[in-house]
């Protein structure tokens, strides 16, 4: 009897523990993991995929801890719209591009891709350009962000590439990311030096014939008129000779 005691008493503390195992171990409701958290740029890009690059240059710069910090705090900002270039458009870059940039000029380029607000894909139909990213001022020539749209299609210029919007990966809350084919290019690292322009062949000079003065022209008028002078008495005189000796010789 005593041994049917405790077998049964084994068995209920046996099933209490084994329900109470999953209390103890369940998470608070409503506290999302860092993974699954709507604010981790990086988680949200890594469960999407073929954004690995991308990941690599938001954690390397740390523009990515930025951005959730910032979106976990929601009265500090509008929220943020980001263009995720897949791997794909980082290899169909000429090859050492982003090793011959600097610490600085990565950051600037991750910024490039960043708005400091939300865009839904409707209101790229109606919005201004060029888009202020993060980059710096678009006013200034050096980080314009065109956003053109063809119906549902939406495109992207930078003036050095366009790229098209392929896909929503997120748009929830004060975050929306969409997936692009191209790396936005900055004019401002990327674009073509204007030509210097070429320098000016000096003018030669066209030496300009010495004049004789005025009285010289005169001189020289005179001198031709006083041998023509000689010459035509010479030729008369040559002649009134001629005719005499032909009347003396006739008599």
């Amino acid at each position: 009897m005593k041994h049917e005691l405790v077998l049964s008493f084994s068995c209920i503390a046996i099933i209490f523990l084994l329900h109470l195992a999953p209390i103890t171990g369940q998470a608070p409701a409503g506290a999302p993991s860092a993974s699954t958290s709507p604010n981790n740029v990086t988680a949200i890009l890594e469960k999407a995929g073929q954004f690995t690059i991308f990941i690599r240059l938001l954690k390397s710069t740390l523009v990515g801890d930025q951005l959730s910090s910032q979106l976990s705090n929601q009265k500090s900002n509008q929220g943020f719209t980001i263009f995720a270039p897949t791997d794909n458009a980082f290899a169909s870059l000429k090859s050492g591009t982003l090793n011959m940039l600097s610490d600085q000029e990565k950051i600037q380029l991750v910024q490039f891709h960043i708005i400091p607000s939300v865009i839904s894909l409707s209101q790229f139909q109606t919005i201004s350009n060029p888009l202020r990213t993060q980059a710096g001022n678009s006013d200034n020539g050096q980080f314009p962000l065109n956003v053109t749209t063809s119906g549902n299609q939406v495109n992207v210029t930078t003036g050095v590439v366009a790229a098209r919007v392929d896909n929503t990966i997120s748009s929830k809350g004060n975050l929306a990311i969409y997936q692009v084919d191209q790396v936005l290019l900055p004019l401002a690292m990327f674009g073509s030096p204007a030509p210097a322009p070429a320098p000016e062949t000096p003018k030669k000079e066209v030496p300009v014939p010495s004049r004789a003065p005025s009285g010289s022209d005169n001189a020289s008028v005179d001198s031709s008129n006083a041998v023509a002078n000689s010459f035509n008495s010479r030729t008369l005189a040559s002649h009134v000779v001629a005719a005499t000796l032909g009347g003396v010789l006739l008599f």
